[in-house]
C-alpha cells in the first residue's frame, strides 16, 4: 500500500521551491520483486544514522553479492558491520533508525530504504517504513572489483586537512545522511562534475542542488533538523572520509544563478571528520561522467558567516 511520505519539512521545502504542497509522490513500505533482485546483486550499501550524541553520519557497508537481501516484503538483512574506527560501529550495536541507499554506479540505478535496524549475529536486520527508487541523473558510471585488505587506523579531526580538502574538491560523488524532527533517518546521493563541491574553508563546504525528482527528502529534513553527515569515498584506494556537522539551504535565487545548473545551494559546516584508509575492499574503474552533469566554473559565491 502506498503511503504519503511528506512531513512538515518536506512540505516547507516544496513550498519554498514554488511547488504545490500536496501530491505527486508516494512510497511503499514493501519491497517490490524487481527491487529484491536488485538488492541481492549489490556489493555495497550506504547507511545513515545518528550516534549517541545525535550527530548524523553516513557509512559504507560492503560484502559479496547476497550480503544485502530482502528476507520478506518489509525486512532487509545486511551481513556487514562498519569497520573499526567508523563512527557508526558502536551505534549500530543497538536498535536505531537508519536510512539506506543501495546504488549501482555501473547501471545508474539506486534505491532508498528507510526503517529501523536491530543488530544480528552477522550485521543488521532492518524493518522498513519507506522503499522507493530515486533520480539517477548524476550517477557516474563505474565498475567495481575486489581488493581485500585490512582497514587502516581511523584519523580524527575537527577540520579538513589539506589532503582531505583535495579529495572533496575533486569528488564527483558523495553521500549525505539526514533525519527528520522525529529522528527518522535518510541516506541520499549527490553527484556532479569534479569541483561541484566547493571547499570554502577547512570547515565549510558548499554544493549546488541540481534538479531532481522534486521530493525534497534531504532538503526537507534540513528544514527541521540541520544535523547531517557526509561520506566521500576514495574510489581508487577504498578509503572513506566521513564528516558530521550542520547544513543549511541557501534559497536565494541570485546566489544559485552564479553556479551553473544550481536551483539552490547547500552549505555544510564540519564539526568532526573521520578518515579511514582502506575501509572498503572495493576498487572502482575510472568514471564515465553522467551526461547530466552541469559545467563547473570557478565563480564561487562568498561563504555565509
Amino acid at each position: 500500500m502506498a503511503v504519503d511520505i511528506y512531513h512538515e519539512g518536506e512540505r516547507a521545502a516544496r513550498r519554498r521551491a514554488g511547488l504545490l504542497d500536496q501530491g505527486g509522490f508516494s512510497v511503499r513500505a514493501e519491497i517490490p520483486e524487481v527491487a529484491r533482485r536488485f538488492l541481492v546483486q549489490q556489493p555495497m550499501v550506504v547507511l545513515g544514522a545518528a550516534d549517541a550524541d545525535g550527530r548524523m553520519w553516513a557509512t559504507l557497508l560492503t560484502g559479496r553479492p547476497g550480503f544485502l537481501r530482502a528476507e520478506d516484503a518489509r525486512t532487509v538483512a545486511v551481513d556487514a558491520r562498519p569497520v573499526p574506527g567508523d563512527p557508526l560501529r558502536g551505534p549500530l550495536t543497538a536498535p536505531v533508525p537508519v536510512g539506506m541507499l543501495a546504488i549501482e554506479p555501473a547501471r545508474h540505478r539506486r534505491m532508498r530504504m528507510n526503517g529501523r535496524a536491530v543488530p544480528t549475529a552477522d550485521g543488521l536486520r532492518v524493518t522498513l517504513d519507506q522503499v522507493y527508487s530515486n533520480c539517477p541523473k548524476y550517477i557516474q558510471k563505474r565498475e567495481p572489483h575486489r581488493a581485500p585488505g585490512t582497514p587502516g587506523e581511523a584519523r580524527h579531526s575537527t577540520a579538513l586537512t589539506t589532503g582531505q580538502q583535495r579529495l572533496v574538491a575533486g569528488a564527483d560523488t558523495f553521500f549525505i545522511a539526514t533525519a527528520d524532527r522525529d529522528g527518522n533517518a535518510d541516506a541520499s546521493h549527490r553527484g556532479g562534475a569534479p569541483g561541484f563541491v566547493q571547499v570554502l574553508s577547512p570547515t565549510v563546504l558548499r554544493w549546488p542542488d541540481y534538479t531532481g525528482n522534486a521530493m525534497f527528502n534531504t532538503l526537507g529534513n534540513l528544514e527541521v533538523e540541520p544535523r547531517a553527515g557526509l561520506l566521500f569515498p576514495d574510489w581508487r584506494t577504498g578509503a572513506v572520509l566521513q564528516l558530521t556537522g550542520t547544513a543549511r539551504t541557501d534559497w536565494d535565487p541570485g546566489h544559485a544563478a552564479a553556479v551553473p545548473g544550481a536551483e539552490r545551494l547547500v552549505e555544510f559546516t564540519v564539526t568532526a571528520a573521520v578518515e579511514i584508509p582502506g575501509a572498503s575492499p572495493l576498487r572502482w574503474s575510472d568514471p564515465v561522467p553522467s551526461r547530466f552533469n552541469p559545467t563547473v566554473t570557478s565563480r564561487t559565491p562568498r561563504p555565509r558567516r
